[in-house]
């Protein structure tokens, strides 16, 4: 078993966990009410904008680099990157791997206007309304974690509860199937998520290949702001970074070194 399927096996079994405490449909009339009461914001359109956005990614740890960053309060995180120039957020919600929480995106959510993405893998349809209730914006979908059926569905419910949906492929067979559901968010992930290596050169290969009119998302490996001009002239429309930000002694300042 590699490390995504090991990943997707515990997720599986959390959100049974959470099914059992919380049924779905007290989690749906909780996002509901949210909806109600705030419609939501604009991932897409803030990717959209001219030039490469950037989406700044708050990440304590994961499996590849262990303990990324500890002692931070991610309110300080979030409005660092906020003061920064980051178009929008990412906040990692997985717990065993990542070190994530729900409370973590709630937290965001009520510090900062910008609109975010819950990073996590999302492999049942209680983590939709899950996720809105709990102040998401978007949702990732993996390809590589999904089935085919299980990916046209949870696109398709996504859109029903007013979730942005950020397809992520890793290769060629991935980018047809994300394509397949009509993905118009498509993340290139450079990360092998069997092995946990990364080659920048994915995004690339993979960029030709990517229908016109389709927002991409550059993923993983992406450091410097000369990295990021390269990627707003091949035609990328933002770039989601994590680990570089979060390991800067100055978020803020590293962030508006991406941005300016």
């Amino acid at each position: 078993m590699n490390q995504l399927e090991r990943i997707v096996a515990s997720t599986r079994m959390e959100v049974a966990r959470r099914r059992s405490a919380i049924p779905e449909a007290e989690v749906r009339a909780a996002a509901a009410e949210r909806a109600a009461a705030d419609p939501g914001r604009a991932f897409a359109a803030a990717l959209a904008r001219p030039g490469l956005s950037l989406i700044a990614e708050h990440k304590r740890r994961s499996p590849s680099a262990g303990l990324i960053r500890d002692g931070v309060a991610l309110q300080d995180v979030v409005g660092a990157y906020e003061r920064g120039g980051a178009a929008a957020l990412s906040i990692l919600t997985e717990a065993p791997s990542f070190g994530g929480t729900l409370a973590d995106l709630r937290d965001a959510r009520a510090t900062t206007p910008l609109p975010i993405l819950r990073k996590d893998f999302i492999v049942d349809a209680y983590q939709l309304p899950e996720s809105r209730a709990a102040g998401a914006d978007a949702i990732l979908l993996i390809v590589a974690a999904l089935s085919a059926g299980e990916l046209a569905t949870l696109h398709a419910d996504a859109d029903s509860l007013g979730l942005a949906v950020l397809v992520e492929v890793h290769d060629e067979r991935e980018l047809h199937a994300a394509v397949a559901v009509g993905a118009s968010l498509i993340g290139i992930n450079n990360r092998d998520l069997t092995t946990l290596k990364v080659d920048i050169r994915t995004t690339y290969a993979l960029l030709p290949r990517v229908p016109a009119g389709t927002l991409v998302v550059a993923e993983s490996g992406f450091r410097q702001r000369a990295e990021l001009d390269e990627l707003a002239s091949a035609g990328v429309a933002a770039v989601l970074v994590g680990e570089a930000l979060m390991r800067s002694p100055d978020i803020e300042t590293a962030t508006r070194a991406l941005t300016s």
